[in-house]
C-alpha cells in the first residue's frame, strides 16, 4: 500500500545480479517534463537496466510519481526507455499539531498559510520547505525554543494520495528583558545601549530585532566581533505566563589605533594615495576620530573629523576641519574648513544639518583671483526606498537641501542655496533595468562673486554628464571654468545583466551649469558601458562621446545611488 524508494542494499543487489548490456547510446522517451527532470541523472551509455531503474524510481518518488512504467528496448545502437511516471500523487490531508501557549491569532495564520495545502502534488523538497516554513516563523516571533517534534507522509500508491502530519512544541513565549554586556574593555555599557534602537525591555523576542542589534553594534568602529543570545538560565516567569529573559551581548573590541594606507585611481581627479590614521576612543571618550592626508592628481586634502556616538534621539554628532588645493579645467583653488553636522534617521529619511565656516582663495587661469568666506547653516534630506542599497533594480532615491550665507553672519555675500536630486530604478524583465536621473540646482544671489565654489554648480565627469572632464561644464571666467548659479542634469541608462556578476549599459546625459537661464544650452553625452558587480556595490566603466566638445572620455566609478 506505502511505496517508499527501494533501498540501498536492493540496489546494490539488482546491479550484481542483472548482466550489463552492450554499450551504446541510452535514449529515453517521457513527457517533457519528466524528460526535463531525468536527464542530469542519466547516464550517457546504456549500462545496467535494473540499476537504473531503481536510481530514476528514486528521483519520480521526490517529485510524487510512485507507480512509474519503464519498458527497455534494446537494439543495436543502445537501449531505449518508455518511462510512463504514472499519477502524480496529490495531497488529501493535512494534520497541523501545534502544542503550547500559541496566540490564536498565530496559530489561524501558521494554518492558513501552510504551504502545501489538500490538492497540491506532492514534493519531497514542498514537504521539507512547509515543515521548516511553520518552525522559522515561530522561532522568529516569541518561541525562541519552538522544536518539530516529528513528522510523516503516508503515500497511498493505490489512490495516489498523500495524508501528512506534523506535530510542533511552540515552547513559551518570550519577552526581551535587560541587556548584559560580556566582554568589554575599554568600553562602558552604555555605550552599547546608545546603539540599540530595537531590543527595548518588556517587549515581545523578534529574532530580526536581535539580528539587527547585531548588525547595528558590528557597524560601529568599536567592535571586531558581536552576539546576541539570550540567557534562558535567567528567565523570570510572568503572570500572563510569559518569560522575561535577558539578552546577552557578546563582543570583542577592535584595536584603538589603526594606521592605513592605500593607493587607487579615479577618471574624475586621477591617481590617488591616502595615508589614514583612525581612533575609536579619543580621550577615553569612545569618541571617533578620522584624520589623513589624501594626494590626488587633481586635488590634495588634509582632513580631521571627530564624531560622537549617537545621543538619546540617535542624532550622531560630528565636527571637523579641513584643508583642500585644487587644479580643475583652469581654476585653482585653496580653502580652508571647519563645521559641525549631525545627522539622524528617521524610517526612510536620513536628514544632515550642519554649520560650516569656509575660506577660499580661486585663481582662474587669464582672470584676476578672488577671496570668497561664508558661514553656511545647511539642511540636507535623503529618502531612500528601493530593494537593495547598493545594487537596486527597483525604487527612487530622492535627496534635497537648502543653506546660504549671510553679510551678517561672516559672510562676504548673501545666497541661498537650493539643490535637489533623484534616481529612480525600473525593472525590465529578469535581466535589465533602466536608470533615470535628473538634478537641479540653484544659489540665489545678485552675482556669482565671493561666493564659494561650494555653493555654486560645475558639472560633466562621472555620475554627472559624461562625455565631458571632470567639472569642466560651467562659466567660462578667462581661461577657466568656474562654478554658475544654476544647474540642471538628465539622464537615462539601461543595464543588461549577462549574468550574476558582469552587465553592460547603455545611456544618455544633459546638461549644463550656467550663471543666467537664458544662456540655457545643455551637454549631451551618450555612450556604452560595462558593469560588474563588486562587494562594495557595481563598478561601471563607461566611453562616451561628448557632443559639445566632439571627443570621448573614459569614466570609471561606483554606480551607486548617492
Amino acid at each position: 500500500m506505502f511505496a517508499r524508494p527501494l533501498p540501498l542494499f536492493l540496489s546494490a543487489l539488482l546491479l550484481a545480479v542483472a548482466p550489463p548490456l552492450a554499450a551504446g547510446e541510452l535514449r529515453l522517451q517521457a513527457p517533457d517534463d519528466i524528460d526535463e527532470l531525468l536527464a542530469p541523472y542519466l547516464p550517457e551509455e546504456a549500462g545496467n537496466p535494473l540499476r537504473l531503474q531503481a536510481t530514476l524510481s528514486e528521483i519520480l518518488a521526490t517529485e510524487g510519481y510512485f507507480s512509474p512504467n519503464f519498458e527497455f528496448k534494446d537494439s543495436d545502437n543502445g537501449l531505449q526507455l518508455n518511462l510512463d511516471p504514472g499519477p502524480r500523487t496529490l495531497i488529501k490531508n493535512v494534520a497541523l499539531s501545534l502544542d503550547g501557549p500559541l496566540a490564536a491569532s498565530t496559530r489561524e495564520e501558521l494554518q492558513r498559510d501552510w504551504r502545501l495545502p489538500v490538492g497540491q502534488p506532492f514534493r519531497q523538497e514542498d514537504w521539507n520547505e512547509a515543515k521548516q516554513q511553520v518552525l522559522a516563523r515561530l522561532l522568529a516571533v516569541e518561541h525562541a525554543d519552538a522544536r518539530l517534534v516529528d513528522s510523516e507522509a503516508t503515500i497511498d500508491v493505490e489512490t495516489h494520495s498523500a495524508r501528512l502530519s506534523a506535530h510542533y512544541d511552540t515552547g513559551p513565549r518570550y519577552r526581551f528583558g535587560p541587556l548584559r554586556v560580556e566582554g568589554l574593555q575599554r568600553h562602558e555599557p552604555s555605550l552599547v545601549d546608545r546603539y540599540n534602537r530595537v531590543v527595548a525591555v518588556g517587549q515581545p523576542y523578534r529574532e530580526e530585532s536581535l539580528n539587527a542589534l547585531r548588525s547595528t553594534l558590528q557597524a560601529t568602529p568599536y567592535f571586531a566581533s558581536v552576539q546576541t543570545v539570550l540567557d534562558r538560565e535567567a528567565a523570570e516567569l510572568n503572570s500572563d505566563g510569559t518569560l522575561t529573559v535577558p539578552v546577552v551581548v557578546r563582543v570583542r573590541e577592535r584595536a584603538p589605533h589603526r594606521v592605513a594606507f592605500g593607493a587607487g585611481a579615479s577618471s574624475n581627479t586621477g591617481a590617488r594615495v591616502e595615508l589614514n590614521y583612525h581612533s575609536s576612543d579619543l580621550l577615553g571618550q569612545a569618541w571617533e576620530l578620522n584624520s589623513g592626508l589624501r594626494l590626488e592628481q587633481k586635488k590634495q586634502t588634509a582632513y580631521t573629523d571627530i564624531f560622537l556616538p549617537p545621543d538619546e534621539r540617535f542624532r550622531r554628532n560630528s565636527v571637523g576641519a579641513m584643508v583642500e588645493t585644487t587644479d580643475i579645467a583652469g581654476l585653482k583653488t585653496e580653502r580652508y574648513a571647519f563645521g559641525a553636522q549631525t545627522v539622524q534617521q528617521r524610517g526612510s529619511v536620513e536628514q544632515r544639518l550642519s554649520l560650516n565656516w569656509q575660506n577660499e582663495l580661486r585663481e582662474p587661469d587669464g582672470a584676476l583671483p578672488e577671496t570668497s568666506r561664508a558661514l553656511v547653516p545647511n539642511a540636507m534630506w535623503t529618502w531612500r526606498r528601493v530593494d537593495n542599497l547598493l545594487d537596486p533594480r527597483r525604487g527612487t532615491v530622492l535627496q534635497m537641501q537648502i543653506g546660504g550665507g549671510a553679510r551678517a553672519a561672516l559672510s562676504d555675500k548673501d545666497f541661498v542655496r537650493l539643490h535637489g536630486r533623484i534616481q529612480h530604478y525600473i525593472p525590465l524583465g529578469q535581466h535589465n533595468t533602466l536608470t533615470l536621473r535628473g538634478e537641479i540646482g540653484t544659489t540665489l544671489a545678485d552675482s556669482r562673486r565671493h561666493i564659494p565654489q561650494d555653493y555654486l554648480f560645475r558639472t560633466g565627469g562621472a555620475s554627472s554628464v559624461r562625455g565631458y572632464a571632470y567639472q569642466s561644464l560651467g562659466v567660462k571666467e578667462g581661461a577657466a571654468t568656474v562654478g554658475g548659479r544654476y544647474l540642471g542634469i538628465a539622464s537615462a541608462e539601461i543595464t543588461h545583466w549577462l549574468d550574476e556578476d558582469w552587465g553592460i549599459a547603455a545611456f544618455i546625459d544633459a546638461g549644463d551649469a550656467f550663471d543666467s537661464r537664458q544662456d540655457v544650452r545643455l551637454a549631451v553625452g551618450y555612450g556604452l558601458g560595462a558593469r560588474w558587480r563588486s562587494p562594495a556595490g557595481p563598478i561601471g566603466v563607461d566611453l562616451a562621446y561628448g557632443e559639445r566638445v566632439r571627443g570621448f572620455q573614459l569614466h570609471f566609478a561606483l554606480a551607486i545611488p548617492f
